[in-house]
């Protein structure tokens, strides 16, 4: 498929720039596969479409405040610094972007705070992109506490607006436990402790995979060509106990629901010669656009997304590329909200 079929008009007015007032009170699209059929519901509705023995699964990554203002030593010159991966934690070696990148070169330190941390820039890896080394005497765990201090929470550029203090709490799915994303996995952010009560309840079964999510969700695609395209890298584990559950859910022909892109990308990234979940580890530059067999994954939850995004391109490939692209034209007529802070789908 080309780049330009994905592309659509997304008004200002359609972009979130806060979420609703309570998770679960979100709105929620439903899109039957078989049918065509399009629901509108409230997210807490989603309860609904499951039974006992289907398995969802969700992302427990935890987002850190990845955002640092700092200052340029000797010209004082503001600096914004992006976390994105670190490369040792015993160095506080760090992958980072910098902002405005021209005035940033290897061997110029940056400091942060009144200078409780200081950095030197040791490389570059991209236009945008540096290694920087941070200067610190402390663990692991008293850098992690300074970060805490200093960073912002990284909310997307698309949201026009300061971070505010409620952001901390809202950007993060109440499932958040294993640090290291730089964003959040927006689909699970619509679920509250009462709702995931209420789905228990009902008998459905609740894992997590951890996938540790990059810039590269937020990177456009400049090739037209889309099997030019490449994703970049996250670090992902699939445990034993989602395996258990997922194939067993599989093997009763119950329903498996991926809670977001990058539950789906963990998920297809570890697939059997049996077409059944296995036990894996490591990184996955997956890239799922139309035409795709899903091999694991019978149902999806993911938000509204950009134009010609490669979120966009998973959900067209998992609900079908006309049904898919029809019902974001319905979303926009009926002023759905979009990305992070927006409404969801259930694709079903």
């Amino acid at each position: 498929m080309k780049l330009s079929e994905f592309k659509f008009e997304l008004p200002n007015n359609l972009i979130a720039l806060r979420p609703a007032e309570n998770r679960d009170e979100s709105r929620l699209m439903v899109v039957h596969k078989d049918s065509g059929k399009i629901e509108h519901k409230m997210f807490k509705e989603v309860v609904d479409y499951f039974d006992a023995g289907d398995v969802m699964v969700a992302n427990d990554t935890m987002v850190f405040p990845a955002r640092l203002y700092g200052r340029k030593e000797k010209t004082g010159a503001k600096i914004e610094v992006f976390l994105l991966r670190e490369l040792n934690a015993e160095m506080h070696l760090w992958d980072v972007l910098v902002d405005p990148a021209r005035k940033i070169r290897v061997g110029n330190k940056l400091y942060f705070g009144n200078g409780d941390l200081v950095a030197e820039v040791i490389d570059n890896t991209t236009s945008r992109g540096r290694t920087i080394r941070f200067l610190f005497d402390g663990d692991a765990e008293a850098f992690d506490k300074v970060i805490e201090t200093l960073g912002e929470t990284p909310l997307p550029k698309y949201i026009k607006r300061k971070v505010e203090e409620e952001d901390k709490e809202r950007f993060q799915t109440i499932f958040a436990k294993n640090k290291g994303a730089v964003s959040a996995p927006t689909a699970g952010m619509h679920f509250t402790k009462q709702l995931v009560k209420r789905l228990q309840l009902k008998g459905v079964d609740l894992s997590f995979v951890t996938v540790h999510i990059g810039l590269g969700t937020f990177r456009q695609v400049d090739v037209e060509d889309l099997t030019k395209h490449k994703m970049d890298s996250e670090n992902f584990i699939v445990s034993p106990d989602v395996v258990d559950k997922v194939n067993k859910a599989l093997d009763n022909k119950n329903r498996v629901c991926a809670i977001g892109t990058t539950s789906m990308r963990a998920l297809e990234s570890s697939v059997s010669a049996t077409n059944r979940l296995k036990v894996k580890e490591g990184w996955t530059d997956k890239f799922i656009f139309p035409p795709y067999e899903f091999k694991i994954c019978n149902a999806m939850i993911t938000n509204f997304h950009m134009p010609e995004s490669t979120l966009l391109m998973m959900a067209a490939a998992f609900g079908g590329f006309e049904l898919i692209m029809e019902a974001y034209k319905v979303a926009k007529k009926e002023k759905y909200k979009f990305l992070t802070y927006g409404d969801a789908m259930l694709i079903i």
